[in-house]
């Protein structure tokens, strides 16, 4: 596989963005900033500057980012049925203020977790087509792709990042989905503005902010799996990427600093504060657009037609794929690339008959007993655009979870019945 020398005479400096890959090997590269780059970015962890050079494995980001077209990446009562302990373990992680590392009262923890638990997967591989995943960076403020960001099947925003007409020029009005935190819990009414079916994921757990924020809104509210892996990236913006990635085929990103000399992380709707490194995090993105992952979206190319030509076709990421896969097989001394399911740790099955209730205690508020919540879970499957269909089938049913942190394998894979579906 020659894939890190693909990526170096893809000729990144070309698309506008400046850095250069140096290869160390088939799989390992650094990407370098232009010498005179300022560094302002100070580490107060370690006493020093933000270096300019990031190293990354190729392979395993083409691994990584191919098993993402295939995950579900919100938390559902079936994966904690499944996962090993996820009732008394993992479900205790996911809420905040419990006073017990463990859930050792069930029906407690089934109070905290309901109103946010589906019983299956809401969203579907390849739901939607195109997606645009938009930041908060200050750069918006330089472009007009409202209209743009608007053409998109779904438009996912973070945390509390106003829509209105003061900035529809610059990031558009559509809001489908919006990936939160618990610092914006309690200006999340205000920030929604009646759009009732915007959906919300919140990142990481669920708390008394968030459990009191609910109950007075009617948006279909579910809880982020909480994958933490190695990466570049960090943030809810990553993460908003992996969301877009499990349900759609193409991932435009837009207000993400990715311009030369954006050495500041500055937001358009407020004064700037101090963020996540732009350097380390605009290296990682452009490494993902030569993959094939995302197209970036910025203030330098916002005036030219972009030609995305230079971005590896879906069959040369297949190729790559199973280049990648083979090796790192061949290094663990398997045969054979197991297929799909090859990482497939825990098993379980479920009656497509039997999907469970839909999300929502049986005490809900008045309010959220007119959440929408249909428009997800009780989807019916003919509905899905033919591609979803079709992966679905593909896939066998089977939906793929990640079991923990930073491993490619492990995964908790959960079998449906595709009776009365095919």
């Amino acid at each position: 596989m020659r894939i890190a020398e693909w990526l170096i005479a893809e000729d990144q400096a070309n698309r506008g963005l400046g850095l250069t890959a140096h290869i160390i090997d088939h799989c390992k590269l650094v990407l370098k900033y232009p010498k005179g780059t300022n560094s302002t970015w100070y580490n107060k962890q370690f006493t020093k500057h933000e270096p300019l050079e990031y190293p990354y494995d190729v392979c395993e980001a083409i691994l990584l980012w191919e098993q993402y077209r295939n995950m579900t990446t919100v938390l559902t009562r079936e994966y904690l049925d499944t996962r090993p302990e996820g009732w008394l373990t993992y479900a205790a992680q996911r809420i905040a203020q419990l006073g017990a590392d463990k859930c050792y009262n069930r029906s407690l923890c089934e109070e905290h977790l309901n109103v946010l638990l589906p019983s299956t997967p809401p969203f579907h591989p390849r739901q939607f087509e195109r997606c645009a995943v938009v930041g908060n960076s200050g750069d918006l403020l330089k472009t007009e792709f409202g209209e743009e960001i608007d053409s998109h099947d779904a438009v996912i925003r973070e945390n509390e990042a106003p829509v209105n007409k003061k900035y529809a020029k610059h990031i558009g009005m559509k809001r489908d989905f919006r990936l939160v935190v618990r610092g914006a819990a309690r200006k999340m009414v205000e920030i929604l503005d009646g759009s009732a079916d915007e959906a919300l994921i919140i990142k990481s757990v669920t708390h008394k902010d968030f459990n009191d924020m609910i109950k007075g809104i009617t948006n279909p509210v579910y809880l982020f799996q909480g994958i933490v892996l190695r990466r570049g990236a960090k943030g809810t913006g990553m993460k908003s990427i992996e969301l877009a990635l499990s349900m759609c085929d193409i991932v435009n990103i837009y207000g993400f600093t990715v311009d030369p000399g954006y050495t500041e992380w500055t937001r358009y709707f407020s004064t700037p504060r101090q963020g996540h490194n732009p350097l380390q995090g605009r290296a990682y993105y452009q490494l993902l657009e030569c993959l094939g992952v995302i197209r970036i979206h910025s203030p330098m190319r916002s005036e030219r037609n972009e030609d995305w030509s230079g971005i590896p076709s879906r069959e040369t990421i297949n190729r790559a794929h199973t280049a990648a896969l083979h090796l790192k097989r061949s290094q663990e001394g398997q045969n054979g690339t197991l297929g799909p399911f090859g990482s497939c740790k825990i098993w379980s099955n479920v009656s497509y008959d039997n999907s469970g209730p839909i999300s929502g205690s049986p005490d809900m508020s008045e309010t959220r007993k007119n959440s929408n919540y249909k428009k997800w879970e009780v989807m019916p499957f003919k509905s899905l655009r033919k591609e979803a269909q079709q992966h679905h089938i593909e896939m066998r049913g089977v939906s793929l979870y990640k079991m923990d942190g930073n491993k490619l394998d492990d995964l908790v894979c959960v079998n449906h019945s595709l009776k009365g579906v095919v």
